[in-house]
């Protein structure tokens, strides 16, 4: 599996943490990944990409949950399960903040994710939900 691929994992893993968190996780706190084994050290790569990910998600929450709002069809945000959620903001994160990576792979890595994690319909409707939000921005970056 190749490197930012686990990053995305990671990031995914540490969102989804977030928010099923009573008391939300500082974001310094969370970037430390101390859930994973001490033993097994993060590629720097690897490490810098979640942080980003991470980090660039719950900064930019307000923004992030609104596109998702204006993108559901027929469901409120408090209904979505947690591990389309967490998918979700890292994924809208990186298609409204990060131009520099092609949607197509954003799209196909958010699916390989819910694929491996999610229920199993969750692949289909996180890909409609990212589908529609890359058609809004229409290649351009993210502007509120």
């Amino acid at each position: 599996m190749a490197s930012r691929r686990k990053a995305r994992i990671l990031a995914f893993q540490a969102l989804y943490f977030w928010e099923a968190s009573l008391q939300r996780v500082p974001v310094e706190e969370l970037i430390t990944f101390a859930w994973l084994e001490k033993d097994k050290p993060l590629e720097e790569d690897m490490s810098v990409f979640s942080k980003m990910l991470v980090a660039g998600a719950i900064e930019n929450i307000t923004e992030i949950d609104s596109q998702i709002k204006k993108h559901l069809e027929n469901w409120d945000i408090s209904r979505l399960n947690r591990v389309d959620l967490a998918v979700l903001r890292m994924s809208a994160y990186t298609l409204m903040y990060q131009s520099d990576f092609p949607p197509s792979i954003v799209i196909d890595e958010a699916i390989g994710i819910c694929r491996e994690f999610g229920t199993d319909d969750s692949y289909k409707f996180v890909n409609g939900v990212l589908d529609s939000i890359r058609k809004s921005l229409d290649g351009k970056p993210y502007s509120p």
